[in-house]
C-alpha cells in the first residue's frame, strides 16, 4: 500500500472511529464531530472548546443540510485545512 492510501485510510479509519451513534456509522452528530475536532484536530483548529466554533463549522460541513456530517462533507474540513496550511 502506498503513502498516500495508508494516510487515506487513516482518514476513513478516524471518520468511523467517532461515527458510532446508533443506527448510522456513515456520518456525525454535532456532538461526535466536537469529540472528532477536540481530540484529533485540536492543534488545528483554533477554539475547539467553543460552542460558536463548532457550530459554525458543523453548519459549513453540513451542505444538504440534513443535521448530520457524511464522510464527503467532512472531506471538506479535511482538504479546507490542507489547502489552508499549504497557502501558508
Amino acid at each position: 500500500m502506498s503513502t498516500l492510501e495508508e494516510h487515506l485510510e487513516g482518514i476513513v479509519n478516524i471518520f468511523h472511529q467517532h461515527s458510532a451513534h446508533v443506527g448510522d456509522f456513515d456520518t456525525l452528530s454535532k456532538s461526535e464531530l466536537r469529540k472528532l475536532i477536540t481530540r484529533d484536530l485540536a492543534n488545528t483548529i483554533k477554539n475547539t472548546q467553543d460552542q460558536a466554533t463548532i457550530d459554525r463549522i458543523f453548519q459549513d460541513l453540513d451542505d444538504n443540510k440534513d443535521g448530520e456530517v457524511n464522510f464527503r462533507e467532512f472531506l471538506l474540513l479535511i482538504a479546507s485545512y490542507h489547502c489552508a496550511t499549504l497557502l501558508q
